[in-house]
């Protein structure tokens, strides 16, 4: 990785990502559910879903965001817990201070998830490789949990190459191998391509990346719009992203799966108008504004439906933005089709203010909690 290209060093870039995060925080908790069928998230008879599951768990094909009815059959012995979210969020945190003694350029993805750029590091230590072995082996010591690391010449392939070894792996895709690997990578595998994405790929003969990199550019921007020139890029082991520094989010709201399907208007507008009142409420309490409102709405046959609308002035208003949530769900909703999850979340926030992260109360009749 000592490359260099058009008189620039190539990068080299770690993707941390702690293995089964929320269930394995609760095995460290909880010594008598090591080695068990741990399921973090809804109950299964509180139609919920699955957050994370132990390895012990996906072993019988269990994943996140499944719903918990299923994974029940799926795995009878799993062990369902509630989320801690105060307690995951500290152990984050706490990790997030390992990153800081490698690097000052950490992109903190998800809670469990974040890019490191190591090109130039505060141990002045060449070699990634030697870095994300260290960050392992400290966070181990420190929390007694496991990460996987990728690392790369950019954050595509860092983020590829964490998932080769999971758990508690370490894999490294140099310049020189990157294309031979993608090449072989099935196409359900490439980061940013999703199920349905990958259905229509398939139904194209795009099986494989070698399959993907002999369309034309023109072509895939013509399917895919222009995700297209991202995937055509990618394939070819392109990605000019830097890793930001960033403690700002794009967007938060609140969603939840419901404890049966519901058919009565008035009683889905009024879960509208409350979650609506929360996030109005969490943007005044940090002196935020919103442009954009957007509305999930996922009915009993899983079909989703998310529609959004920007306004014309940013705001934190209710008065403002419920009659704008009530009207994308009245123009969109279908009728005679029950309905198992709402959602509603703003972003596009006005830049002179600084977002931070708002914490909304995990619904125990519900039992999802979306972060």
């Amino acid at each position: 990785m000592e490359r260099f290209a058009q008189g620039k060093m190539m990068r080299k870039i770690i993707h941390i990502d702690m293995d089964a995060f929320f269930a394995a925080v609760e095995q460290r908790e909880n010594p008598e559910y090591a080695g068990k069928p741990i399921i973090v998230g809804g109950m299964p008879d509180k139609r919920g879903v699955v957050a994370t599951c132990s390895y012990e768990a996906r072993k019988y094909g269990i994943h996140s965001a499944m719903p918990s009815a299923l994974a029940i059959k799926l795995c009878p012995k799993a062990i369902f817990l509630r989320p801690r979210f105060d307690l995951y969020k500290k152990i984050s945190l706490q990790i997030r201070e390992i990153f800081n003694k490698y690097t000052h350029k950490i992109e903190v993805v998800s809670i469990d998830e974040a890019y490191l750029d190591a090109t130039e590091n505060k141990l002045n230590e060449k070699s990634a490789t030697v870095l994300a072995k260290m960050i392992k082996k400290e966070i181990f010591n420190k929390t007694h949990l496991t990460a996987s690391a990728g690392v790369s010449y950019n954050k595509f392939l860092a983020k590829i190459a964490s998932e080769m070894k999971k758990p508690d792996g370490l894999f490294v895709i140099p310049p020189d191998k990157a294309e031979i690997i993608l090449e072989n990578l099935k196409i359900e595998k490439f980061h940013g391509i999703g199920k349905v994405t990958a259905q229509k790929m398939k139904k194209l003969g795009i099986f494989t990346g070698k399959d993907l990199k002999k369309r034309e550019l023109a072509e895939l921007v013509r399917l895919f719009g222009k995700v297209g020139e991202f995937y055509y890029n990618v394939v070819r082991g392109i990605d000019n992203r830097e890793v930001k520094n960033s403690t700002k989010r794009k967007s938060y709201g609140k969603e939840s799966t419901f404890t049966r399907d519901l058919s009565d208007l008035p009683e889905m507008l009024d879960y509208l108008k409350k979650t609506t009142k929360t996030i109005c409420q969490g943007l005044k309490n940090r002196k935020n504004k919103i442009k954009t409102v957007s509305v999930k709405i996922k009915y009993s046959d899983f079909q989703t439906v998310i529609r959004s609308k920007t306004l014309m002035d940013f705001t934190n208003d209710f008065e403002v933005i419920f009659p704008v949530v009530k009207n994308l769900f009245l123009n969109n909703v279908i009728e005679d089709k029950k309905i198992r999850l709402l959602g509603v979340s703003v972003s596009n926030f006005l830049k002179k203010y600084r977002y931070y992260q708002l914490v909304l109360p995990f619904d125990k009749e519900v039992g999802y909690y979306v972060r």
